[in-house]
């Protein structure tokens, strides 16, 4: 086996080999010289020394930095930012510059780890001071990771929790299933209606699963006390403007009815009467069904729909106005077809109405946002007078038409969302008039610019 010298021992090896010359010329001059043997040999023995010491110095000269850049990269590695490489400030040339590189070096992964132990203190501070409890398995659904609010849920601390299986602490369903999605739970440390948020993220190398439980109880509670406040709100109002008519009527009829004699025209006010009742009764009707048809809207069924087919067919619908479609890049939507016609309906509908007013026509167009996931954004621009009250534009039953029903703009945003996208009408800025803009999820994208 070849035995090869390490880099000093070189530059020792070369050094004598670059002295070897000049310390063979100066033995033979000596030994030419006119001098006593015992001279000849002292002094060839003084240059023999001179020529090794000074190989040897030079060997020290390299040893000694890299023997230092060894001692640093070794601390380094081991996670001791604090060691430095002494360097004279006049000091030039490779060598030196290479030890100021790795002081900087060093400097540069100490404030490194200071920060990543400042965001690690920050992350840990901010988990234990949320509200929700956060959790991290692994890849055998083992706990790796849990917070205070995680720890009061399960009831027991962490050193008890960690290592032990999903299925073991009950938190089995949060590793699968939709996310985000509400579940019903009843753990050691409190039940209730939770929400369940899933993820993934790598700590040393390894995946992990995040799980984060948010209580929403109490939020959903507050939610449906408002709603139901809404509710009785709006259908006490609504009951209230029919039955008080109702009720006079009926009041009006009886003393007719009992009244002796009774007037020759008693015939006519009764059936008057009786028509008013039946008016009432069929408005009170049309506002149960209007309720009826948002609590039953149906779950979307999703295809492949093109939109520029979609929306000529919507527009040739509208005959009292000039509809203009400006259209955009060709694209389809994964969506129910029949609740997206019923919604462009409704816009161009509501459109018209407005444009009625003023005159002037309607424009519809679109675009594709480009990027990993594309979204459309479909826009309706009437020329009417714009919005008046843009705050109850969306609460069901609430109509400026006089024959408005007050569900088309709350069905329409009903759809919108189920189909995973957002609806929204605000008076334009380029012009007299509002904007309906719809945005959905694209599903086949052939092109087209930012929204």
């Amino acid at each position: 086996m070849r035995l090869r010298l390490g880099h000093e021992w070189q530059v020792f090896a070369w050094t004598l080999a670059a002295g070897s010359p000049a310390l063979a010329t100066a033995i033979v001059l000596l030994w030419l010289a006119p001098l006593a043997l015992p001279a000849r040999l002292t002094l060839a023995a003084l240059l023999t020394a001179a020529w090794i010491a000074c190989a040897l110095l030079a060997r020290r000269t390299v040893e000694r930095p890299l023997q230092t850049l060894a001692n640093l990269l070794s601390a380094l590695r081991e996670g001791d930012f604090s060691f430095r490489a002494h360097v004279e400030p006049p000091s030039s040339g490779a060598l030196a510059e290479l030890q100021r590189e790795v002081n900087a070096l060093a400097t540069t992964l100490q404030q490194q780890r200071m920060w990543a132990t400042e965001a690690t203190l920050l992350l840990r501070k901010v988990m234990d001071a949320v509200d929700v409890a956060v959790f991290a398995f692994d890849d055998t659904r083992k706990l790796r990771l849990v917070n205070r609010a995680g720890e009061s849920l399960l009831g027991e601390p962490s050193e008890r929790l960690l290592a032990r299986r999903a299925e073991d602490l009950g938190l089995a369903f949060a590793l699968g299933g939709d996310s985000p999605r509400i579940v019903t739970v009843d753990l050691p440390g409190g039940g209730g209606r939770w929400e369940v948020r899933r993820g993934d993220f790598r700590q040393g190398g390894l995946p992990l699963d995040l799980v984060v439980l948010s209580n929403v109880s109490r939020a959903l509670r507050e939610e449906e006390r408002q709603a139901w406040q809404r509710l009785v709100r709006v259908l006490s109002h609504e009951l209230n403007n029919s039955l008080a008519p109702i009720r006079s009527i009926a009041g009006s009829l009886t003393s007719l009815l009992t009244r002796e004699p009774r007037p020759d025209d008693w015939l006519a006010d009764a059936q008057r009467g009786l028509v008013v009742v039946g008016s009432r009764a069929e408005s009170l009707t049309r506002f149960l069904e209007g309720y009826a048809t948002l609590a039953r809207l149906p779950a979307p069924r999703l295809a492949s729909v093109d939109l520029a087919p979609l929306v000529e067919r919507v527009a040739s619908l509208e005959t009292r106005v000039s509809v203009r479609v400006t259209g955009g890049p060709a694209a389809s939507i994964e969506a129910d077809s029949d609740q997206v016609e019923h919604l462009l309906i409704n816009l161009l509908r509501n459109a018209a109405e407005a444009t009625l007013t003023t005159g002037g026509h309607i424009e519809i167009g679109w675009r594709v946002s480009s990027g990993p996931m594309p979204v459309l954004a479909l826009w309706i621009d009437d020329q009417g007078p714009g919005i008046a009250n843009p705050a109850n534009l969306f609460v069901p039953f609430f109509t400026t038409k006089p024959q408005g029903s007050g569900i088309g703009l709350a069905l329409a945003r009903q759809v919108a969302e189920a189909h995973g996208g957002t609806l929204t009408l605000a008076n334009r800025e380029d012009a007299p008039g509002a904007r309906a803009l719809l945005r959905l999820p694209v599903a086949a994208p052939a092109g087209g610019g930012p929204t």
